[in-house]
């Protein structure tokens, strides 16, 4: 009986560690998600004079946010 509860929670223990991985990218692409709505957030904060002189527009900001946080297209 002591095998058959050994053999049970080591299959769960490898079943936990292969989720980990799965779980470390959920959790980077949800901090990346964050990441890009605060950004588009305090973009839209700026007035349009400053804007303008960052070079950006109202209607790029999402662009903008966009290759700030996951990088160039």
């Amino acid at each position: 009986m002591a095998f058959a509860d050994t053999a049970k929670s080591s299959r769960v223990a490898h079943g936990v560690a292969s989720f980990a991985p799965q779980l470390a990218a959920l959790a980077e692409r949800f901090g990346k998600w964050r990441l890009y709505h605060r950004t588009i957030s305090e973009l839209s904060d700026i007035s349009p004079r400053d804007l303008a002189e960052l070079g950006l527009s109202r209607s790029n900001l999402r662009a903008a946010a966009y290759e700030a946080v996951y990088g160039t297209r």
